[in-house]
């Protein structure tokens, strides 16, 4: 019987949803949670969702959790967990802490705590009195604690999931990737429809957009933390890839577009659509936003402009918005969806949104004005 793991993606807030959707078309029950969603799922399975979820930032492993009001409980706790099953006797496993509203409430000890237990325990299953060398493969460890409930984790993935692995270059204040995937997966965008961002950038919007209409596994070509851990199938790499590739659908024509008034950035957009097996899939083009209009019907916009949150950057972002609205209310086939900060864009704009979903841009606080089209049959 293969062994199933609990298993945790981790998501920015607002976006759980989003990544149990996800979760769901893989084919796996789960359960969400503030900041995470909760499945089952075996090896195979672990790696298969660092592959292929667009919008998740990690997936970890719930290696225990228990409540503990004492060190001594989070001592013995953490020691009765099956270490040796995840960590060799020379694993470097830093251990990362986090406690909120609970009776252990410094993390530094918290930390140290964990640590301690967690040695002793490998101490005893690989008859080791000395220290532990910590040289050999690494596994990022966390105890998080929140009304006194433990919950400790191994990351399998590394560098978070937005790290595809296309993004050569950068513009200034760049999307991070999930979070691109998450504004397109939240439209009513089908790859069979025309699809503009129009502040492009760095082009991320747009590339994502690609992956999803090729349905192209984001993590394809980047490597996870857990295949270098001893007890994972190595096996694994390759067959899982090989599956998530043939997924693809290269046949498919995709009409996708992105524009940046910036012609340094259009550079930089097409160098990371390359980067991403995506050059022939995207036009990039220098263009202002307000100097833009098509004959094309039923698309989908997406746009991340400007913000203006530095000082006296809004005028001008607030000028932007209002020569958006006037471009795209000609538009009344096409769906347009707006991200900004700025909570009064719809005045700027000229027209209340359909609907508005908070999201957080990192920690910054932001709006998803949606602006839903009249399908022309």
């Amino acid at each position: 019987m293969e062994k199933t793991y609990h298993l945790m993606a981790t998501a920015a807030a607002g976006l759980e949803s989003l990544v149990g959707k996800e979760l769901e078309r893989l084919g796996y029950d789960h359960q969400v949670e503030n900041y995470r969603v909760r499945f089952d799922g075996t090896q195979r399975d672990i790696l298969n969702t660092n592959i292929w979820l667009r919008t998740a930032d990690r997936i970890k492993i719930i290696v225990g959790e228990f409540d503990a009001k004492t060190f001594d409980d989070l001592f013995e706790n953490v020691k009765a967990l099956p270490w040796e099953d995840y960590l060799n006797y020379d694993s470097e496993f830093p251990v990362a802490g986090r406690s909120k509203k609970s009776e252990l409430f410094s993390v530094p000890d918290v930390q140290a705590i964990t640590k301690k237990a967690i040695v002793n325990r490998l101490q005893d299953a690989y008859h080791i009195r000395t220290r532990l060398p910590e040289n050999g493969y690494f596994a990022q460890l966390e105890v998080m604690i929140d009304k006194d409930h433990v919950i400790v984790t191994l990351d399998t993935t590394g560098e978070s999931l937005f790290k595809r692995g296309y993004r050569v270059n950068k513009g200034g204040a760049p999307l991070k990737e999930n979070f691109a995937a998450a504004l397109v997966l939240l439209t009513n965008w089908h790859p069979d429809r025309p699809f503009v961002d129009p502040t492009t950038g760095s082009g991320t919007i747009a590339i994502e957009a690609a992956l999803i209409g090729r349905n192209i596994a984001p993590g394809l070509i980047r490597d996870f933390d857990v295949e270098q851990m001893d007890w994972f199938d190595k096996f694994l790499s390759d067959s899982v890839r090989d599956e998530a590739e043939a997924q693809a659908d290269y046949d498919r024509t995709l009409d996708i577009e992105g524009f940046d008034i910036d012609e340094n950035m259009v550079a930089i957009a097409t160098e990371n659509a390359k980067h991403a097996g995506l050059g022939h899939d995207i036009t990039f083009k220098q263009l202002a936003a307000k100097d833009w209009t098509t004959d094309k019907i039923n698309g989908v916009l997406v746009a991340n402009p400007p913000y203006g949150e530095r000082l006296g950057e809004l005028d001008a972002a607030r000028e932007l918005y209002q020569q958006m609205g006037d471009v795209y209310r000609q538009l009344p086939s096409w769906s347009k969806y707006i991200l900004t900060s700025d909570l009064e864009f719809e005045q700027s704009y000229g027209e209340k949104a359909t609907k508005r979903r908070k999201l957080y841009n990192g920690a910054l606080r932001v709006d998803y004005f949606q602006y839903w089209g009249k399908r022309v049959k």
